[in-house]
């Protein structure tokens, strides 16, 4: 494999970043050619006058002059070697400083990991062993810098007995027209070379491939910024540079032999499906055409050589919070999160007004195991998949549960997130263990327990800051208060280290390749996989300890738009026909990348995805609607015609639904249960209700959609039902009306008949009760 550092995949030159150091090799080459100078510049100037320097003052802060040290040779020093400390002196005041001087001065050894700490907490004056001032040549007026060499030897600083100690680079200096006096410092440590112990310690790296979610609920790109972070210097592109750097078995050259150090990497589907878009261009992102095509190809071949020869874990979809999610109760979010779970974005669905994407059948994506799924499609390897790596400090109980019942068999944890965990890293002087073991509801689950210490140390690794030199040389520090400690108690236990980056590492790639390297160069110290750690020693580091109270969880307001929007998805699960796990897994990894930890530091990104994420699932309900007739009014034409109704289906899948039709007043009509109805996906469907009237005219009826869990699915349709035909009610007024009528005429039969028996002057039966009249005549 050829280092990215000497060419793109392209063909193209790589141009360096100016605020990454050179390499190892680099840095090398330019020794002697500093050493000559500063040997010749020395040896041609009077030696400097003998100055009594003033109380040490530990702290950088105030200092006049900022005193850079940018190389220390060798790493790990042995008894009577030579010392080089390559200092540059910035001068960020308003004065000129002449007569400038430089000498190192250190202080007590340090032979446990607990003085180690203490002497960075608060640190000595160092002034157990000195050397002699050395004259920089000229003055440094503001602004300047200057680039200086000193040298001197261990036997001047007395290194003598095993272990680690702070080292001062002390500057002197005098102002214009002013006395001599302390104008810069940087403090350091020497490691003197340990012996060879009868079991080393053993270093294990979980790299991180991880970035915060890019697309929103729909699966389209937000923004381009991915593009940036994959781009010639980018952060990925520096973070796979790092594994890329790393030394190879056997001495070979970088393209050739296994590398050194089995460092882990843990990826996240998410991410690797982002570059996979992006790779397989064009694309859009943010609403315009994206630009990281030739680079997010680059970087995943890249990822793809180095998967083939390191071992890989899958990280949960988008990298969830799972203690907030689980807090928030939505551990079911976390399970369906897990690479073993359902979550991924359906290929289609990039711009699509639905996860789901458009026309994506029943069981073509998502389904158990859709993030490992991923990881195997996009880099061609399977993972492993039973071990997760929380975020946070700390980790709750109920999140621990959630993980183990989602196959989780082990857990990465700060030592930060154990009640003993200082146990577990050599705190105390005992041998570091980062191996353990809690009791949780499921039963025992593994633990690694991660250095929270070196963890710091990597973050500080940054480009441009200037101290990669001395960030090394704390690692290398902290690694040897361990070691030097072992020997002196229990030498010939092993000990075994785990060093896990902050999620977005944004390294120098020469500082952090040179570390991860001293675990395979450095005799007393070996390098390990996760798997070595797995089979190592194991310490009781206690308990979980106390939740997070630093408020680093992410928000509760938008945690409540997640609980909504799950509360929606799981109603609608009851609603899908066919195998739910693949229809709605962009939904799941919509609600993944809402959730993401990477939103821990950025409150506002977070509230905007999950305000997204609920105004997309909440469309998810509008995609099945009625069809209202045109004028509003239905005409049944007898008293038991159905109404025939339209149901739109616009989403990509087969949905279950009811129909609940309710007049005003629940008089005069009323309409059969017709049951749940199956909608074909992007269909229109005609549903016949049994209609059964009671009255003639008209009616107002609502027609609601709903789940089969009874949540409304789209707009109620209002709508006026008219009937000309009787209804029993109106048929049983007529039909007595008739009767009664019939009633009346028999009786003034009867009451005919009865008068012509008794000789009674006949009369019209229809003038009975009416007074007869005798006719009148007109006189003549």
């Amino acid at each position: 494999m050829t280092r990215r550092a000497a060419g793109r995949a392209d063909g193209r030159p790589r141009t360096p970043s100016a605020a990454t150091p050179p390499s190892c090799a680099a840095r090398g080459g330019v020794l002697p050619s500093l050493l000559v100078l500063g040997t010749v510049l020395l040896g041609a100037l009077p030696a400097a006058p003998a100055q009594a320097a003033p109380a040490v003052d530990s702290s950088t802060d105030g200092r006049p002059v900022q005193v850079t040290v940018n190389r220390l040779e060798p790493r790990t020093v042995t008894p009577g070697s030579p010392i080089e400390v390559g200092v540059t002196l910035v001068n960020d005041s308003t004065e000129t400083y002449s007569d400038l001087a430089v000498r190192v001065q250190r202080g007590e050894v340090l032979t446990s990991r607990r003085q180690f700490v203490d002497d960075l907490t608060d640190p000595g004056d160092a002034s157990v062993a000195t050397t002699e001032f050395q004259e920089v040549p000229g003055e440094l007026e503001p602004g300047d810098s200057v680039t200086f060499t000193y040298t001197t030897t261990a036997d001047v600083l007395q290194l003598t007995a095993d272990g680690v100690y702070p080292l001062l680079v002390n500057l002197n200096g005098t102002p214009t027209g002013g006395t001599p006096e302390r104008v810069g410092q940087q403090s350091t440590h020497l490691v003197l070379e340990q012996p060879i112990p009868a079991a080393r310690t053993t270093v294990a790296w979980l790299w991180p491939i991880t970035d915060r979610p890019h697309r929103d609920a729909t699966g389209a790109f937000t923004d381009d910024e991915l593009a940036d972070e994959v781009t010639d210097g980018g952060r990925l592109d520096r973070a796979v540079e790092v594994l890329e750097q790393l030394p190879r078995t056997g001495g070979a050259a970088p393209a050739d032999g296994d590398p050194a150090v089995p460092v882990t990497l843990a990826v996240d589907p998410a991410l690797l499906e982002e570059l996979s878009v992006m790779a397989a261009g064009p694309y859009r992102a943010g609403g315009g055409d994206g630009s990281g095509t030739e680079d997010a190809a680059d970087l995943l071949d890249r990822l793809r050589r180095l998967a083939g020869e390191l071992p890989v874990v899958a990280l949960g979809y988008a990298d969830v919070d799972a203690d907030a999610l689980v807090t928030a109760g939505q551990a079911a979010a976390v399970t369906r999160s897990l690479p073993t779970g359902t979550a991924r974005q359906p290929a289609d669905g990039d711009d699509a007004g639905t996860p789901a994407g458009e026309g994506a059948p029943a069981g073509a994506e998502g389904g158990p195991g859709a993030g490992a799924a991923v990881v195997r499609e996009v880099l061609g390897v399977d993972p492993r998949t039973d071990l997760a790596w929380p975020a946070g400090t700390t980790v709750s109980a109920p999140t621990l549960d959630t993980l183990q019942a989602g196959g989780v068999e082990t857990v990465v944890l700060p030592d930060t997130a154990l009640t003993d965990g200082d146990l577990a890293v050599g705190g105390g002087g005992e041998p570091a263990a980062a191996r353990s073991t809690l009791t949780t509801a499921g039963g025992d689950i593994s633990v690694l327990v991660a250095d929270s210490r070196l963890t710091d140390v990597v973050a500080d690794a940054t480009p441009g800051s200037g101290d990669g030199r001395l960030v090394e040389q704390r690692y290398l520090a902290e690694l040897a208060a361990l070691t030097g400690q072992l020997a002196a108690r229990e030498p010939g236990t092993p000990q075994t280290v785990l060093v896990t980056p902050p999620r977005r590492v944004d390294p120098d790639p020469a500082t952090v390749a040179a570390m991860i390297s001293d675990t395979a160069t450095q005799p007393w110290l070996a390098a390990g996989s996760l798997d070595a750690l797995a089979d190592g020693p194991s310490v009781a580091a206690g308990d979980l300890a106390a939740g997070d109270s630093t408020g680093a969880r992410l928000p509760a307001d938008g945690l409540a738009g997640i609980t909504e929007t799950m509360r929606v998805r799981d109603d609608f699960a009851d609603a899908v026909v066919g195998d739910t796990d693949a229809v709605l897994a962009g939904y799941d990894a919509a609600i993944a990348r809402a959730g993401s930890a990477q939103w821990r530091t950025d409150p506002e990104g977070f509230a905007a995805s999950a305000a997204d994420l609920r105004d997309t699932v909440a469309q998810l309900r509008d995609q099945v609607t009625l069809l209202a007739p045109v004028d509003g009014t239905y005409s049944l034409a007898s008293s038991d015609a159905p109404l025939v109704l339209t149901v739109q289906n616009d989403l990509p899948f087969a949905v279950d639904v009811r129909l609940e039709l309710q007049a005003r007043g629940n008089v005069g009509l009323t309409t059969d249960d017709i049951g749940v109805t199956t909608l074909e996906p992007s269909s229109r469907t005609t549903l016949q209700v049994p209609a059964h009237v009671r009255q003639s005219g008209g009616f107002a009826v609502t027609a609601r959609l709903t789940t089969p869990g009874g949540e409304p699915l789209g707009d109620d349709v209002q709508m006026q039902v008219k009937s000309t035909a009787y209804g029993p009610i109106t048929l049983g007024i007529t039909i007595g009306a008739a009767a009664l009528l019939g009633l009346l005429f028999l009786r003034r039969a009867v009451r005919f008949v009865l008068k012509r028996r008794r000789g009674e002057p006949e009369a019209d039966p229809l003038l009975d009760g009416v007074s007869a009249v005798p006719p009148t005549r007109s006189p003549v």
